[in-house]
């Protein structure tokens, strides 16, 4: 009877591991290309020209026909797409609104550039600590 609560623990434990150390995603690009140096403030706002699904938690969804406020964009790197990070906005999509997110530039058109991307960042920011 013992060996069974053991089996059982082992095999709940061994099933936990991949909750514990999460899912590597591979990564989009190193450097981005925003406004300002905290990439909040809106470069332009572009209409989704098609539908996107989002193949996972670091994009967003968006429709045809739906506005996008555009805060970044990823700097292409070879044998990668050109991603844009930004919110969607419409009002028959209020469920999506305030989601930021990645999606492919070559669905959209941009409409309205608000200012110029000429700050180019790393994509991750890690602490330097000196010794």
């Amino acid at each position: 009877m013992t060996r069974i609560y053991l089996v059982v623990l082992l095999l709940c434990l061994g099933l936990m591991c991949p909750l514990v150390t999460g899912i590597f995603m591979d990564k989009l690009a190193s450097k981005k290309l925003c406004a300002d140096d905290d990439c909040v403030y809106t470069i332009s706002l572009a209409r989704a020209e098609e539908d996107y699904n989002a193949p996972d938690c670091r994009f967003i969804n968006i429709k045809k026909g739906q506005l996008i406020y555009v805060y970044s964009k990823l700097v292409k790197e070879k044998d990668s797409g050109e991603f844009w990070a930004g919110s969607v906005y419409g009002e028959q999509y209020e469920d999506h609104m305030g989601t930021v997110g990645y999606f492919p530039s070559s669905l959209v058109s941009e409409q309205h550039v608000y200012q110029e991307a000429n700050k180019t960042l790393p994509t991750t920011v890690r602490n330097l600590q000196k010794p």
